[in-house]
């Protein structure tokens, strides 16, 4: 069975700094250079995912004259309003700098489309429409699927649960991960959903040893 490490919005928007920081967002780094390096070891590959949004992106709450952090809905569905972040060429949307980008096979960009976000490195936050890495990975038969990244609560969760749906072999690498956390418990819940649907919740020390 052939196994990819999905590496999920290691952007510089989503850490300490960043637009939409997450707190030790940048101490996924790390932990994604050793998966990346045992991922190397064992001829496994690596790809990643980035957030990209036009600057007129409806979910930033400037451009929909909401509050940012506050729920509201967008084309039908509900919606957080975000931040201005991870706009298309800008640095924030770059990749950290610490991370071995060079070892990274392809990358999937979500959220080009100003009308609806995307959470999830597969589909749009309704499942109208789905980026390239469902196709990708089947054209490669791989089956398994590894993801860390940012944020826990949100394209880390989204993006398991639609592997799952889609029939990957699904793990999460817990301490390659960190949340929002709107709420105090979101990430913690998120696990718990993606564990629930199937997914297994494993260390850095079990993925590399396994």
């Amino acid at each position: 069975m052939k196994t990819a490490l999905l590496l999920i919005d290691l952007q510089n928007d989503f850490c300490p700094g960043g637009a939409l920081g997450v707190v030790e967002g940048d101490a996924t780094i790390a932990v994604a250079n050793q998966a990346i390096a045992a991922c190397l070891a064992r001829n496994d590959t690596v790809i990643a995912s980035q957030d990209w949004h036009p600057a007129e992106h409806r979910s930033f709450a400037i451009n929909s004259n909401a509050q940012v952090g506050t729920l509201g809905e967008l084309e039908g569905l509900p919606q957080v309003w975000w931040p201005v972040h991870c706009v298309q060429g800008s640095l924030g949307a770059d990749l950290h700098a610490q991370l071995d980008r060079q070892s990274i096979e392809a990358i999937f960009r979500k959220g080009e489309d100003p009308d609806i976000d995307s959470y999830s490195a597969f589909f749009d936050n309704g499942h109208r429409a789905q980026t390239a890495l469902d196709g990708w990975l089947k054209e490669r038969d791989i089956t398994q699927l590894a993801v860390m990244g940012l944020a826990t609560d949100y394209c880390v969760k989204f993006s398991v649960l639609d592997a799952l749906r889609l029939g990957y072999q699904t793990q999460v690498i817990i301490d390659g991960c960190r949340g929002v956390n709107l709420q105090p418990d979101d990430s913690e819940q998120a696990l718990a959903a993606m564990q629930s649907a199937g997914a297994q919740l494993v260390t850095l020390s079990q993925f590399i040893q396994r």
